[in-house]
């Protein structure tokens, strides 16, 4: 295969070459050959045929800057397409008699002077088909390094200056009002810096912003060089790598050259991690590129070298891996943790990007804030965006409550499988395994209020239960993360309760509860083992960096976690099976009422514990009708085969 692809570019390369030679070859021979017959003459023969009156047209030049003349003519008896040539010596005797045969005969003569004689025509004759090649050489290889243009200047910059069409400031930047405060020193510093150096202070010469993707490190970066005014230089911790060692110190000292020409100036290395991990770690040692390129970084913001007016501003998601060089003071001696929203600064973030959105009557930012704990900024840019794109496909004027709740589920879990068929049996499976988390959630007083339960498969998942926090807590308390644990096995009790048979549906379940109890026995100290912290959490982001890592604790102290972790998930299991067997008649409204309407919200959960069915449907909106009743306008309509459609098939073809 790979000796195929070669020929097939060795082919594709060798093409252009081989239509400029056919172009040549055609341009030769278009004047070269021509259809017309040609006859040399000698002197004598020339001269018998003037002295024969068999002249019929002729045309003198002189040639060889003066020495003959060139005669070219056709004789009278020449067909169209013959002609003779001959050389005569250049005599005034020779010139006489051919003009005084003109005279008696009667046959056209033209007379030419000699091009040569001309300097300028001399000179380009000479030297124009060189300027030619000159030229045609230049643009061949000036093409072929078209593609390798930066190819030379590898130990150059790749910062680039942000141009004031990018402008951004803090008004743009929403839900960061105690990071912006961080961060304004820096401005003001930028515009007036004689007020700080007038009482000694030394502004921070690196700002380090870190915290979860999508929470706007960038943008406050940008905000903070368009509210400072100064140029705004911005560059990825990849772009110092390169395969050469010592490309990418050699990027950081040009990057700060030009920083100091233009200072006061910003400079942002996004992703910084990317050259400033630690050196040396790991099983397969350092990395001499990175390392080297991470030393001139360290050296130039805090080495012998002064660079005054220069701040740099770094975002990275993963700060633990960076160098300790890196973080002391002198260098990044400022870090802002840039955190997920509160439910005040996710309204705040929703408002900057529902400018441009219609949204129907009755929907509040406010209430969306509240439902989308845990979003990050860009989470929330893309629920809207999605919700507009929903909105757009239904044919709809304005986003509705529908397509915003549609949109959470495709943030969260992902599109929804509505082509994956799934048996009666594992329908009513799902339905009663979502109903028995959505029960424990119901009935536990300091439980997470249930927003939404659906048995349509989305991701991974056969169905879930969005469940959202009453009210943000800054701390969790003992109670909170065993009734969490609790409601997460609602739903393996409920399937033991209703079929005295267990699934594989649970495992994501136990995954999470098992993660909490671990951690509140070896992190939290919330067990019978007392206050102490066996394991920090820690990510192997270095291959063997953990591999030597010493345990703490000795084997009968391991054994006696695993029976403190075995401990509280029997016991909250146990709690679970409680409750699902006191609610058994919540349980089964809530999993047929699941099995007809395949999703409820909050809003018909609590007014079906309160009522005990369903509220009243409107025909007009078909998303929130049953099975059954979608079943009978489709056979109104004549539908085919509309027994066999689930829900979503059904809204599909009833909309079309």
């Amino acid at each position: 295969m790979n000796n195929n692809v070669d020929k097939k570019i060795i082919k594709k390369g060798l093409l252009p070459y081989l239509i400029i030679a056919l172009i040549m070859l055609g341009v030769f021979y278009y004047f070269n050959v021509t259809n017309t017959k040609e006859h040399s003459f000698t002197y004598d023969e020339f001269m018998e045929k003037l002295d024969n009156e068999k002249i019929k047209e002729i045309e003198v030049t002189t040639k060889g800057n003066g020495y003959v003349y060139q005669v070219v003519g056709e004789l009278k008896n020449y067909k169209d397409d013959e002609y003779f040539e001959v050389l005569l010596p250049l005599s005034d005797q020779v010139m006489k008699k051919i003009v005084d045969a003109s005279d008696i005969q009667d046959f056209k003569l033209t007379v030419h002077p000699d091009p040569e004689s001309s300097e300028w025509i001399a000179i380009l004759v000479n030297f124009l088909p060189i300027a030619i090649l000159i030229v045609f050489a230049f643009w061949f290889f000036n093409k072929q390094m078209s593609g390798n243009r930066n190819s030379l200047d590898f130990g150059k910059s790749r910062a680039k200056l942000v141009s004031e069409s990018n402008k951004v400031t803090f008004k743009d930047v929403a839900g960061l009002k105690e990071e912006k405060e961080e961060v304004k020193e820096l401005i003001d510093f930028l515009k007036s810096p004689k007020k700080f150096q007038k009482l000694g202070a030394r502004i921070p010469k690196g700002v380090l912003l870190f915290g979860p993707p999508g929470t706007g490190k960038t943008l406050l970066a940008k905000a903070v060089a368009g509210e400072a005014e100064v140029p705004f230089y911005f560059i990825s911790g990849s772009d110092f790598v390169e395969l050469f060692v010592g490309v990418g110190a050699s990027r950081v000292r040009d990057m700060f050259k030009e920083a100091k020409r233009n200072a006061p100036c910003l400079i942002f290395i996004d992703e910084i991690d990317a050259v400033g991990r630690q050196r040396g770690s790991g099983i397969g040692g350092g990395h001499d590129e990175r390392e080297q390129t991470l030393n001139q970084l360290l050296t130039e913001m805090d080495g012998f070298g002064a660079n005054e007016g220069i701040i740099i501003i770094a975002a990275t998601n993963r700060p633990d891996v960076l160098d300790p060089a890196l973080l002391r003071p002198g260098r990044f001696d400022r870090q802002v943790t840039v955190n997920l929203p509160d439910v005040k600064g996710r309204e705040e973030i929703l408002a900057v990007h529902a400018k441009n959105k219609i949204l129907a009557d009755g929907i509040t930012l406010e209430n969306l804030a509240k439902r989308t704990p845990g979003f990050s900024g860009a989470d929330l840019e893309n629920l809207l965006n999605e919700a507009a794109l929903l909105a757009v496909r239904r044919d709809k004027n304005e986003i509705t409550m529908s397509e915003i709740d549609e949109a959470t589920d495709r943030v969260l879990m992902g599109p929804a499988k509505v082509s994956r068929k799934y048996t009666e049996n594992d329908r009513r499976l799902v339905a009663y395994h979502e109903a028995g988390h959505a029960v424990v959630g119901l009935k536990l007083q300091g439980a997470s209020d249930v927003q939404k339960v659906t048995i349509i498969p989305r991701g991974s998942a056969g169905g879930y239960n969005m469940m959202v926090p009453s009210e943000e807590k800054l701390c969790s308390t003992k109670t909170d993360l065993l009734e969490e644990i609790t409601g997460l096995l609602g739903g393996r009790s409920a399937e033991e309760i209703t079929f005295g048979e267990i699934t594989t549906g649970a495992h994501n379940d136990f995954e999470k509860a098992t993660k909490i109890a671990r951690a509140m026995v070896t992190e939290y100290g919330m067990s019978d083992l007392g206050p102490l912290q066996f394991e920090q959490q820690s990510g192997s982001v270095f291959l063997g960096r953990d591999y030597n890592k010493p345990q703490h604790f000795s084997n009968e102290v391991a054994n006696e976690i695993d029976m403190e972790m075995r401990k509280i998930i029997n016991e909250c299991h146990k709690k679970a099976k409680d409750i699902i067997n006191k609610n058994k008649d919540l349980l089964k409204l809530i999993a047929e009422t699941l099995l007809e309407y395949e999703t409820i919200t909050k809003e018909q959960i609590d007014y079906l514990v309160e009522n005990g069915k369903m509220p009243e449907e409107d025909e007009n909106n078909l998303e929130s009708l049953s099975i059954t009743k979608l079943r009978e306008i489709a056979k109104n309509k004549g539908v085919k085969d509309f027994s066999k459609m689930n829900k979503a098939e059904l809204l599909k073809k009833l909309n079309d």
